[in-house]
């Protein structure tokens, strides 16, 4: 079993910046491909940005390109998403995912064997 734990979550206003944190234990020798996903209120949950298990590979939704980096530290089972120039529309719960199929990138979260509890991002306009 794997257990993620992200932190970095809060209240920031339209136009600054947050860093996200997901802490893996466990097997985590297991992990192939993470990701972070978001749910807004009334939303379906959606692909954000994954990275492949050496952070050779990135993708990421169109809608964050450009302002938001995903990166991974595997000597610290930990990977990051830094959010810089957040919109209104970026305020969501943030969601880590960790992938055992041994895919380098995963987009679809169903494919996704682990997830952590979500932290909270309000971006106020």
């Amino acid at each position: 079993q794997v257990q993620l734990v992200e932190s970095g979550g809060g209240l920031v206003q339209a136009g600054g910046s947050l860093r996200l944190a997901c802490a893996a234990s466990g097997r985590t020798g297991s992990i192939y491909a993470m990701g972070w996903f978001r749910q807004a209120p009334g939303s379906e949950r959606e692909f954000v940005a994954t990275v492949s298990r050496n952070g050779g590979i990135t993708q990421y939704t169109d809608s964050v390109k450009g302002r938001f980096t995903i990166s991974r530290d595997n000597a610290k089972n930990t990977i990051y998403l830094q959010m810089n120039s957040l919109k209104s529309e970026d305020t969501a719960v943030y969601y880590c995912a960790a992938d055992r199929s041994g895919s380098s990138v995963v987009r679809t979260a169903q494919r996704y064997d682990y997830w952590g509890r979500g932290t909270q991002v309000t971006v106020s306009s």
